[in-house]
């Protein structure tokens, strides 16, 4: 099954996003994380190219006028954006290409890409939520409350999405984000139009 996809996941900030991409990249070789630009510094233990790439804002205000991104958004005063070339080259090469982008990235890309999947990965509760924040070490209270009401505006937005993932059992949410590449790899339009030839041989003396 070599008909690549391309796979929006969205969660609000603490949702396990995250997690569940990079558990999904060890499981399979045949997916690949497209590397986001962002306008914002780099987090202790985050590497330029690997987990973001790293730029200031007037290369990334140049980038747009160049039509070199896919989608791009402002998000807590940093502007994100997925690079157009690099998505297309590795479809190209076969690789199912995921894009961890939040509801607005999301529109835009269905409007390049109408086939796309879109999945949104939902906490158990807001006070799952808060307490995953508040682990991480990384906000002041100030920030955590601030993300807590960005995260009930993107959760408004959930029903945009074509799946729903509730990310309680860290296991059972990984599974299920398996299972919908796996059944998006086998839509019926996108399989006729990977196996036209064989289709094809298997009703000639039909």
């Amino acid at each position: 099954m070599n008909n690549p996809g391309l796979y929006v996941v969205a969660a609000p900030s603490g949702g396990g996003k995250t997690s569940l991409i990079n558990a999904l990249l060890e499981k399979d070789d045949r997916v690949s994380l497209s590397v986001s630009y962002t306008t914002r510094t780099a987090r202790p233990g985050e590497q330029d190219g690997v987990h973001y790439n790293f730029i200031d804002d007037a290369t990334f205000i140049g980038l747009i006028e160049k039509n070199a991104f896919l989608e791009h958004a402002e998000v807590f005063g940093h502007r994100y954006g997925t690079g157009r070339d690099a998505v297309e080259k590795k479809m190209h090469a076969g690789f199912d290409v995921l894009l961890d982008i939040d509801w607005q990235g999301a529109r835009q890309i269905r409007e390049s890409f109408p086939s796309c999947c879109t999945i949104f990965i939902l906490p158990p509760s807001l006070e799952a939520l808060s307490n995953r924040l508040a682990r991480r070490g990384q906000d002041s209270k100030k920030v955590i409350d601030q993300r807590m009401r960005k995260a009930r505006a993107e959760i408004s937005h959930s029903s945009e999405f074509d799946y729903l993932i509730i990310n309680d059992d860290f296991d059972e949410a990984l599974s299920d984000l398996q299972s919908i590449v796996r059944h998006r790899k086998l839509y019926r339009p996108d399989q006729e139009d990977h196996y036209h030839d064989l289709l094809a041989e298997l009703l000639e003396n039909g």
